[in-house]
């Protein structure tokens, strides 16, 4: 199912372009009224100017819709050339509601480009349509993903990274969708393949800690009954009490699970090194800082760790 106008980002078409004077005013004056346009006078035999193109093309691509690229040859588009006053090779121009706003020439470091960039974007507010479409696309596929409707969340976060390649939330989505359906192996496996730009994103080490706690889990699967009646038998065996924790977690039970790591800490939080509340702290990783079970069962541990 593709994102809806209204709650997807308008990004679909590739930021950067060549334009030449027949293009000049749609590409730049018109494009530069939604977001911000880096107008670069280059000459593509030039390897200073391909250094500095090549930088720009990725800001460009990994702004989110706000920030465009054109990329003018200067020996082919004299009359813009004339126009903007140019007179040196690479030259930047900023756009932003139809107007200039700054430029620099020569080679700059990307750290002072992108510093530079920053600063405009600020000034500007550029690109914030599209940082709220994204951020409500990401909202929507949550709900979904929490309702269990897997394969709603699953498009949404599929349509995101088809407009962006390296959305690092987008792709801890998908592999939540695998986690959700119980393909654990295949999440891993999609983790393991994150490409080397978003690999050590903040966004994945959740997905990677629920990947981790259910293969921890998967070695109690299917023996939660077989558990509860040894611990009916003996209600002080901690170490049936934990094993029926990550049974209860291997069957979709979250609530259950917690509730059992809660009352093992309240009976013996030294166990085993504290094993009870360091699994606790997994689990809160892998379910999500912000997700309520992860709120309400912080404060529980809190009030039983701080009585």
């Amino acid at each position: 199912m593709p994102l809806s106008p209204s709650s997807a980002p308008t990004v679909s078409i590739d930021p950067v372009k060549d334009v030449v004077l027949a293009t000049f005013n749609d590409d730049v004056l018109e494009a530069s009224r939604s977001a911000v346009v880096l107008v670069d006078f280059w000459l593509p035999r030039d390897s200073a100017c391909k250094q500095l193109t090549a930088s720009l093309e990725k800001l460009a691509r990994g702004s989110k819709g706000a920030v465009r690229l054109a990329k003018i040859d200067v020996e082919r588009n004299q009359p813009i050339i004339r126009q903007m006053g140019v007179t040196s090779v690479p030259s930047v121009f900023a756009f932003y509601q139809g107007r200039p706003l700054d430029a620099f020439a020569g080679i700059l470091p990307d750290a002072e480009i992108k510093t530079w960039l920053d600063n405009i974007l600020k000034t500007t507010g550029a690109g914030g349509e599209e940082k709220a479409g994204l951020k409500t696309a990401f909202k929507q596929a949550a709900e979904h993903l929490a309702r269990g409707d897997i394969a709603t969340a699953r498009a949404i976060y599929a349509d995101i990274l088809d407009m962006e390649k390296e959305n690092a939330a987008a792709y801890a989505g998908l592999a939540r969708c695998l986690i959700q359906e119980n393909k654990i192996p295949e999440a891993r496996k999609m983790l393991d393949a994150a490409p080397a730009a978003i690999a050590k994103d903040k966004a994945l080490d959740s997905v990677r800690a629920a990947v981790e706690v259910a293969e921890e889990a998967g070695k109690s699967e299917g023996q939660a009954e077989k558990l509860e009646a040894a611990l009916k038998q003996n209600p002080d065996d901690h170490e049936t009490r934990f094993a029926l924790a990550l049974a209860y977690y291997a069957a979709g039970r979250k609530e259950d699970a917690v509730d059992q790591l809660l009352d093992l800490v309240r009976r013996a939080r030294a166990w085993n090194d504290g094993a009870a509340r360091k699994q606790l702290v997994k689990f809160f990783e892998a379910f999500g800082s912000s997700d309520p079970l992860t709120v309400s069962s912080r404060k529980r541990l809190s009030s039983i760790l701080f009585s």
